[in-house]
C-alpha cells in the first residue's frame, strides 16, 4: 500500500491546514513548538493565568505557556530559556531551575503541535507578570489543595479551562 501524501490545503501566517489521506489537521508554520510550565512555589501555590482565547470567545485558565523561538531573534531558543521567559513575562516569577518533564499532544488526531511541559523550582517573584504586548494576562496563585474548587468556580463565571490543568486536577477526580 503506497505512502499516503501530505497536502497542505491553506496556510496563514501562524497555521497551516493539510490532508493525508482521509486525515485534516492543522499544524504550525515554521514547526514551531511551544513550552507549559508547572509552577509551585514555596507556599504551595499553582501560578496560573488568565486571559482572552479568540478561537473560544472567552477568557480560559491555563498553565504559563509559550512558544518557543517564535521570533526571528530567537529562532534558535533552548526550551528550558523560552519557558523561563514565558514564565516571568506572564506571571512575573522567575525559576531558579526548570526540569524537563516531557514532550506531550493534547489533541493529536486534531493538531500536530506538541508542547514540552516543565516544572519551575524555587520561584521568585521580580515583577508583575501580565505579559507582553497586549497580551492582559491575569495571574492567579492559587493554594494547590483549592485548585479543584478553585476551577469549579471559573467554570461557573463562564471561563474555559486548558486540558492541561488535569494535570492538577487529577487527584479529586480519581478522590485521591
Amino acid at each position: 500500500m503506497p505512502e499516503e501524501i501530505e497536502r497542505t490545503v491553506w496556510s496563514g501566517n501562524f497555521i497551516s491546514a493539510k490532508v493525508k489521506g482521509k486525515w485534516e489537521y492543522v499544524s504550525r508554520t515554521r514547526g514551531i513548538k511551544a513550552a507549559v510550565i508547572l509552577a509551585i512555589d514555596a507556599d504551595d501555590h499553582v501560578l496560573l493565568v488568565e486571559q482572552l482565547r479568540v478561537p473560544l470567545g472567552r477568557p480560559t485558565i491555563e498553565l504559563p505557556a509559550g512558544l518557543i523561538g517564535d521570533h526571528a531573534a530567537d529562532a534558535d531558543e533552548d526550551v528550558t530559556t523560552a519557558a523561563n521567559r514565558e514564565l516571568e513575562e506572564e506571571t512575573g516569577y522567575r525559576a531558579a531551575r526548570m526540569e524537563i518533564i516531557g514532550e506531550f499532544y493534547s489533541s493529536p488526531g486534531m493538531v500536530t503541535e506538541g508542547f514540552t511541559l516543565l516544572r519551575a523550582h524555587n520561584l521568585h517573584q521580580v515583577g508583575p507578570g501580565g505579559g507582553v504586548d497586549g497580551e492582559d494576562i491575569t495571574v492567579h496563585r492559587v493554594p494547590r489543595s483549592r485548585i479543584a474548587e478553585f476551577v469549579a468556580d471559573q467554570r461557573s463565571r463562564g471561563l474555559g479551562i486548558d486540558v492541561r490543568l488535569l494535570l492538577l486536577l487529577g487527584p479529586s477526580i480519581f478522590g485521591g
